[in-house]
């Protein structure tokens, strides 16, 4: 017996063909988004349209004075922020404006072992070893459940690049 993989748009259900052109559209932030990004299948015509219907925007984050606590993001188109500036024109604000630099690296990390449950298949750059494959198979929804929660993108093992990874059966 064996299997076959269907590929379709999750756009339009439009089915693909193993030539066609593939896009792949990452949601990082959407109202309905719930366990953080994912990964959609579409084809070029179809995600032709996004950059002629994006908006102009500015992402700030607004810290209390003290800097205490967790900074609100918020998004407004430019405009409306722009508006903002009363004194001088908003590009000239940003221009002079003081630079924010970016938060130190931890040195000495602890080193994360992803052979254990607590953090078997979590992406990562390096090697994935036996033990951490060994889990992942075994112990899929647990794992899954736990990137989901995380907000992470969960393993599946009839993605051909996962299963390579964590030594699932591949459909051939």
């Amino acid at each position: 017996m064996g299997k076959k993989t269907i590929h379709v748009s999750d756009f339009s259900g439009q089915l693909l063909s193993p030539d066609d052109e593939v896009a792949k559209v990452v949601v990082l932030e959407h109202p309905d988004l719930v366990a953080g990004p994912v990964q959609l299948d579409a084809t070029p015509l179809e995600v032709e349209s996004i950059d002629d219907a994006a908006l102009d925007v500015a992402v700030v984050e607004i810290h209390d004075r003290h800097g205490d606590g967790e900074p609100r993001r918020v998004v407004l188109t430019a405009s409306e922020f722009d508006a903002m500036a009363t004194d001088v024109p908003m590009a000239q604000l940003l221009r002079t404006a003081e630079r924010v630099k970016p938060p130190k690296a931890r040195r000495g990390a602890e080193k994360v072992d992803y052979g254990t449950i607590e953090h078997a298949g979590r992406p990562h750059r390096g090697r994935v070893t036996e033990e951490e494959a060994r889990l992942v198979r075994e112990r899929l929804d647990e794992v899954n459940k736990r990137l989901a929660d995380a907000g992470i993108r969960q393993v599946d093992p009839a993605d051909p690049e996962h299963a390579a990874r964590y030594g699932f059966p591949t459909a051939d």
